[in-house]
């Protein structure tokens, strides 16, 4: 690759001074002399570099980015020159023809206003031909829909600065406007809820990376919003995301992929092994007989058998192991006293029942 890109830049440079001194010869006064062909060279060497030097200025442009452009001039100028022919019928063709810098202007204006708006719009462009069907030869990257329940957890403004959804996260603007319509409703609570969100929006807005955007298609005729939402990712073949767990089943109905933060949250505690010593604080009675029940900084259930009698004590334990539920994960302890542990060969209850009973 390396050797064909160096190849064609060496040919491109040789033709650069081959032309240029073939003008320069032919053209200048003096025909073919020292001077004329001195000048050629030089002229040929200087513009053979500014090839270089442009290739290596749009070295991260590729075949989609030129055709985008070509696209964009293309529908610039189909622009500047319906304006043109609006212009030369309303103020006549000879006049019009005198005004060259206006004519000119509205050409440089059409053509930059084409690009940069296919630029803005070139994830939703499709080539489209009878019977055939192109795709991508690579997978893309799905964009992400911002569910309102997302905007109450303040853990979505990390999430996005650690630049994992850089580019993807696109807000409704349906949403947007029934938040604004909530930040002024007379209930305190709802309204203190939206400008929290608001807040949350804002401080998104702000991550310079993150490249937060809004979508104006709106469902007038559904009125739930969650059935909205869902309708519009499968519209725009978007991934949601949000904070509510009782969205994951609506999802799988669906068809829909939905992250759910919570889930995301839980696999990225920490690793608890077997064998590992803890302390926790044994805050109530277990199910089984003699079990005590605590909780980690990040909410993790911890069971502890042998420690019934310390209620409302910090202690050490060793795990045993580590359940994961739909809820979350719980660790199963022995307690240690004066770093002995206690009753290591007690029946200890792990059956998904007693899960059940624990999170009730």
């Amino acid at each position: 690759m390396h050797i064909s890109l160096s190849f064609i830049r060496v040919l491109f440079f040789l033709l650069c001074v081959v032309f240029s001194i073939s003008f320069a010869v032919t053209y200048l006064e003096g025909g073919v002399n020292l001077i004329n062909a001195s000048v050629g060279l030089l002229g040929g060497m200087v513009a053979g570099a500014g090839l270089i030097i442009m290739d290596f200025a749009f070295k991260k442009c590729n075949l989609r980015t030129f055709n985008c452009a070509a696209l964009g001039l293309f529908c610039g100028y189909l622009m500047a020159q319906a304006i043109l022919f609006i212009l030369d019928g309303a103020i006549g063709t000879e006049a019009s023809s005198s005004l060259f810098p206006i004519r000119f202007l509205i050409y440089l204006i059409c053509s930059y206003t084409g690009m940069i708006m296919v630029a803005r719009s070139s994830g939703e462009l499709h080539a489209s031909i009878p019977y055939f069907e192109f795709k991508q030869m690579f997978l893309k990257k799905k964009d992400i829909l911002v569910d309102f329940s997302i905007l109450t957890d303040p853990r979505i403004i990390d999430l996005a600065s650690s630049g994992l959804l850089d580019h993807q996260l696109i807000i409704p603007r349906f949403a947007l406007k029934d938040l604004y319509n909530q930040a002024e409703n007379t209930d305190e609570t709802i309204k203190t809820k939206a400008r929290r969100c608001l807040d949350v929006i804002k401080k998104l807005e702000g991550i310079a990376t993150l490249d937060l955007r809004y979508v104006d298609t709106d469902f007038p005729e559904i009125k739930d919003p969650m059935n909205k939402l869902i309708r519009l990712a499968r519209f725009l073949d978007t991934n949601i995301i949000t904070s509510d767990i009782n969205r994951i089943q609506q999802s799988t109905i669906e068809g829909v992929r939905i992250i759910n933060i919570n889930m995301l949250s839980n696999a990225l505690k920490p690793i608890t092994q077997t064998g590992e010593t803890l302390s926790i604080k044994i805050q109530r009675y277990g199910k089984e007989a003699r079990q005590g029940v605590g909780y980690l900084e990040d909410g993790t259930m911890v069971v502890v058998n042998g420690a019934a009698e310390f209620i409302g004590e910090t202690i050490k334990a060793q795990v045993l192991s580590v359940k994961h539920t739909s809820s979350g994960r719980m660790i199963f302890c022995n307690a240690a006293e004066e770093g002995s542990l206690l009753d290591e060969d007690d029946d200890f209850e792990t059956t998904p029942k007693s899960y059940a009973a624990l999170d009730s």
